[in-house]
């Protein structure tokens, strides 16, 4: 096995290394994984390339030319019976073994993965290459690489073990028959370069394999349903489909050929020459010298085959182990992966203040500022609105307050201690945030409310929660009321919801919570006019003495409001109470002017449609 596999120039893959590191994985979630292939492998290979190919063969062939009693043939056929009962027996029980490690090991894998995800900062969302190396983690798991590299490592085991003793026997016979063996050696090499030039195969699909990936998903989405149907849209990503097929066609073709020429030289190494020399020198020493008995030219002959199929076995072992290596560098990487939002030592208390001074934030592939030199302090029992147009800066402003991102200047403050001070769960955990991108998820109502597993008691405060959120009055027309599974994905008799009504019950987990402080991020951007009004009015009345921040670029929120700030690219313009704000007739007054007259015809809609 090579030390590393050089892909490009300033990157070297170290195989021993990560293949040491796979079997760790698979040993701490479970050992009998490898265990059971190396007593099933072993009990298998030994039996087939030793017993039954050569020692049998050579004691059965030794009795006959030198013709020995009928009983001592009969008692080397119940021997052998005996040997393989015992083996097979051996074989079927390892490979039970490892086929129920297989589940635990892929479990126990699996909620790695899974748990590293969770902890990564919310930046590895936004970048491409994460989610490159996310696929390739998650495809060790879905591909079975884990398995594969436990059964490689037994198979070489067992192979070794029965190569071992097959050479001794044929060095028994004639050493000279080695030498033709030792084409069989180049083959390491031939499939090393192989497994580098599949595995940078792959890479090169990655790409293409996520965008084909992604419009499968999507078209099967209900998310997506209606828009698919009633646009050109579909064309549009079957041909980005087709497109990343036709790219992969390319990838394939390019290297084809390499590939092709590699499986040829390796066959001509490891099978046509050891074979047709070990045939040709056999006939020779049997014919002309008559220095090989029948028996001794019958092992030869099968001794020969036995070392060809465990040399071919541990060299396709070694390029599969390669392969494996280069795949398991990317879950390597994967869990290595440090967070760049780093947890602090101190406990978020009771909520007293929280200060933005001087901050600024740009993100990592952006030209310019999303958040602008922008200072603000907010107080206990305080409610805020930061309002401005799509794009000004609000849902950064959130993303910094909650540590999904760290300022790249100035510092924002909780209680007057810098924020990075804290532990970031505990700073998370003092704010209840309602996101303007809500998501619920294929559990019961109740479960989605409480973000739990509900016992009886949290069932009666879930649904407490749906009556504020106005969810309730829809929630209730079900068979099973708050304990039916959202969407029909999993569950015949689930329900769908409709945007408006999936926000009221995402908006319901903030009136379940004891929180310090409230992050309204568009909680109301999918509601109507009155159901907007009908939450407002709830929101006020269950964060009475609560300090609450609302994220519009709606602004029936900001009238409720003790204080507003208008963001306008990532930089504060205005600043103040709703009747100052008015009187000075800038931004906000055009804005709340405008939307105040959009309402005014919604109304009067809403008054036709009721008579």
């Amino acid at each position: 096995m090579p030390r590393y596999i050089k892909l490009h120039e300033d990157v070297k893959v170290p195989v021993l290394k990560n293949v040491v590191y796979a079997l760790k994985l698979c040993l701490k979630a479970d050992k009998w994984l490898m265990l059971g292939y190396i007593i099933g492998l072993t009990a298998e290979q030994f039996f087939a390339l030793f017993i039954q190919n050569i020692l049998f063969l050579k004691t059965l062939l030794t009795a006959i030319d030198t013709h020995g009693d009928f009983k001592a043939y009969v008692k080397y056929l119940v021997l052998f019976l005996i040997c393989s009962v015992i083996l097979n027996i051996l074989e079927w029980w390892g490979y039970y073994m490892s086929h129920v490690a297989t589940k635990k090991v892929l479990q126990k894998l699996n909620n790695m993965v899974f748990e590293k995800a969770v902890s990564l900062d919310i930046s590895c969302y936004e970048d491409p290459a994460f989610y490159d190396k996310y696929q390739r983690a998650t495809n060790i798991m879905s591909s079975g690489y884990f398995d594969i590299i436990c059964y490689d490592v037994a198979l070489i085991v067992a192979d070794t073990l029965a190569f071992i003793c097959v050479v001794a026997t044929i060095t028994s016979i004639n050493p000279v028959y080695l030498l033709f063996l030792v084409p069989v050696l180049f083959v390491f090499a031939i499939e090393l370069y192989k497994s580098r030039a599949v595995y940078r195969r792959d890479l090169e699909m990655t790409k293409n394999n996520r965008i084909k990936a992604y419009i499968q998903r999507t078209v099967f989405l209900k998310d997506y349903s209606k828009d698919i149907r009633t646009s050109n849209i579909f064309l549009v990503l079957m041909k980005r489909f087709e497109a990343a097929i036709k790219a992969n066609i390319v990838i394939l073709r390019r290297y084809g050929l390499k590939l092709f020429v590699y499986s040829m030289v390796s066959s001509l190494f490891s099978e046509f020459i050891p074979i047709i020399g070990t045939y040709a020198y056999a006939g020779y020493e049997f014919v002309f010298k008559s220095s090989l008995t029948v028996s001794g030219f019958s092992v030869v002959i099968s001794s020969i085959n036995s070392i060809k199929n465990a040399t071919l076995d541990i060299a396709e072992c070694f390029d599969e182990l390669s392969q494996m290596a280069l795949f398991f560098e990317n879950l390597r990487s994967f869990f290595d992966y440090e967070p760049k939002i780093v947890d602090g030592t101190k406990e978020a208390g009771e909520f007293e203040s929280l200060e933005a001074k001087n901050i600024s934030f740009k993100y990592p592939t952006a030209e310019v500022k999303s958040i602008d030199n922008i200072s603000f302090k907010i107080t206990k029992g305080e409610t805020v609105a930061v309002v401005g147009i799509n794009g000004a800066g609000k849902s950064t402003l959130v993303k910094l307050l909650l540590r999904f991102y760290d300022v790249d200047e100035g510092e924002i403050l909780y209680n007057g201690v810098n924020i990075k001070e804290y532990k970031v769960e505990s700073l998370r955990m003092a704010f209840a945030t309602v996101f303007q991108d809500y998501k619920n998820f294929a559990v019961s109502v109740y479960e989605n409310v409480m973000c739990r597993e509900c016992s009886e008691e949290d069932k009666q405060k879930a649904k407490k929660a749906l009556i504020q959120s106005g969810a309730w009055e829809k929630i209730k027309t079900f068979k099973k009321e708050g304990d039916t599974v959202l969407t029909r994905e999993f569950e015949e008799d689930g329900a769908g919801l409709s945007g408006g009504e999936n926000q009221k019950v995402s908006t319901a987990r903030l009136f379940a919570r004891d929180f310090q402080v409230a992050i309204l991020d568009e909680p109301s951007s999918a509601l109507d006019p009155v159901a907007e009004y009908k939450m407002y009015e709830n929101l006020v009345e269950a964060t009475k003495e609560k300090t609450v921040i609302y994220i519009s670029h709606r602004l029936s929120s900001a009238v409720l409001s003790d204080k507003i700030i208008v963001l306008d690219k990532g930089r504060i313009v205005e600043s103040g109470t709703h009747p100052s704000l008015m009187q000075s007739g800038g931004e906000y007054s055009e804005m709340f002017a405008l939307q105040a007259s959009s309402y005014n015809r919604k109304e009067g809609e809403y008054e036709r449609e009721s008579e």
